[in-house]
Order: structure tokens, then C-alpha cells, then sequence
């Protein structure tokens, strides 16, 4: 979730590079990580390698068809 101090809403983001350049800059407040049961051969990484971040875990919801949510906060 991307921090909008002067909106009441949260804004969603997604995409691995866009994620990256926000964690740098720190825009956000919340992760939302959604793990699903399926093993993959190949893919572009969630976080670009040096990028170093310490994470509070917020919670955890279990979802349809063996999906999990993982919420994290920076810091």
C-alpha cells in the first residue's frame, strides 16, 4: 500500500520495479504479499537484488483456492 498522507485512502500498487523504486524512496506503509500454491521455473523477482528491507509482520489471512495474504510493514 502506498502512503497518500493527504488522502483518507490507501492506493495500490503493483509491479516488481515500481515496488522497488517506491521502497527506496519510503512511500510505502504496508506490504501485501499473496503466496500462492504454485511452483514457478521462472520470473521477474518482487524485490531487485541489494535492496535490503527489515519487515514487521502485521498478519496473516488465508483465501480461496490455497492463497495466503501476508501483511507486512517496513521497519
Amino acid at each position: 500500500m502506498l502512503r497518500a498522507p493527504s488522502l483518507s485512502r490507501r492506493i495500490s500498487v503493483g509491479g516488481a520495479e515500481l515496488a522497488a523504486h517506491l521502497a527506496r524512496s519510503s512511500l510505502i506503509d504496508e506490504y501485501r504479499l499473496y503466496m500462492h500454491p504454485v511452483v514457478l521455473g521462472g520470473g521477474k523477482p518482487y524485490f531487485h537484488a541489494g535492496l535490503s528491507l527489515k519487515l514487521t509482520p502485521l498478519g496473516t489471512e488465508s483465501l480461496s483456492q490455497g492463497v495466503t495474504l501476508l501483511r507486512y510493514a517496513p521497519g
